[in-house]
């Protein structure tokens, strides 16, 4: 089973929010991660970006296929996880640990669209 963890936030195509104050880190989760297989690639969007909710802001890709990442939230991209373009990897490591990229919410209303980590549990198993 793949990890979710507690206290994250979960959007329907497999990102994580974590949020601390009106920061947001953004990552694929673990159960992305282990569908994908061997990530080789990411495709990081630059800093200072306005990201759209549900707009495509990067891509994933691994030996097995390409994804678009999309972005679960509205803001601005205040840094991005320079360490995946050297080392892609990593998000296969640890989805959770290696955030794509950080962003301020442009307000904190919208966290109330995204799932908790018990109902992205459930959406995983059906």
């Amino acid at each position: 089973m793949a990890k979710i963890i507690e206290g994250l936030l979960y959007s329907e195509s497999h990102e994580f929010v974590k949020v601390e104050g009106n920061t947001a880190y953004i990552g694929i989760t673990d159960f992305a991660q282990s569908q994908l297989g061997n990530v080789v690639y990411v495709e990081l969007p630059e800093e200072g970006d306005e990201v759209e909710a549900e707009e495509t802001f990067g891509a994933v890709e691994s030996v097995k296929a390409a994804s678009d990442l999309i972005a679960p939230v509205s803001g601005t991209v205040l840094e991005v996880n320079e360490a995946l373009n050297d080392e892609p990897e990593l998000v296969n490591k640890d989805a959770f640990e290696n955030w794509i990229m950080k962003v301020e919410l442009s307000d904190t209303e919208q966290l109330k669209g995204l799932m908790s980590a018990a109902d992205y549990e459930k959406f995983v198993a059906q």
